[in-house]
């Protein structure tokens, strides 16, 4: 996941939330009291306690004196977006989910493009799951047998 900061008079900032140390995730703990797992869960549904904390434990790398009170931001300067490989887990189970329904995919596919923090590589896996399929490759033919006639009987014979 890729929280996007948009500071208000700033340079948006990408934090990506994909990879975290140990300590960092402690940190989100502690910070969010709760645990791992229900903080990711948070974060994929956007809560804005979640973003903050993870977006800050994130900013704390290259600013490692920074403290929680000093970064609060506005509720729209943070919002949650996917990485490439989220992408395209969710590109693939929208076309198993929504195969039959083609209405149902590309609505699913539109928002799955807004939440997509790189549109090309949005694009390349919904082109990807989309393109047809090759058939299997046809099995080879099998050798023709040889008729005894034309086997010679020994090396001397031929």
């Amino acid at each position: 996941m890729i929280i996007e900061y948009m500071p208000e008079g700033g340079e948006p900032q990408r934090l990506d939330a994909g990879r975290l140390r140990a300590s960092e995730i402690q940190i989100i703990e502690r910070t969010a009291d709760g645990n791992w797992p229900d903080i990711k869960k948070a974060l994929s549904a956007g809560d804005i306690n979640a973003m903050r904390t993870v977006a800050y434990a994130i900013k704390r790398r290259s600013e490692p004196t920074l403290r929680l009170a000093a970064f609060d931001p506005w509720d729209d300067e943070l919002r949650v977006l996917l990485d490439a490989r989220e992408v395209r887990a969710y590109a693939d189970a929208f076309i198993e989910k929504y195969s039959d329904e083609p209405d149902k995919l590309a609505d699913a596919f539109d928002e799955l493009r807004e939440s997509a923090a790189d549109p090309e590589a949005c694009e390349q896996a919904i082109a990807d799951v989309t393109a047809p399929k090759d058939p299997a490759p046809p099995e080879p033919a099998p050798e023709p047998v040889q008729l005894l006639e034309e086997i010679p009987a020994s090396p001397s014979d031929g």
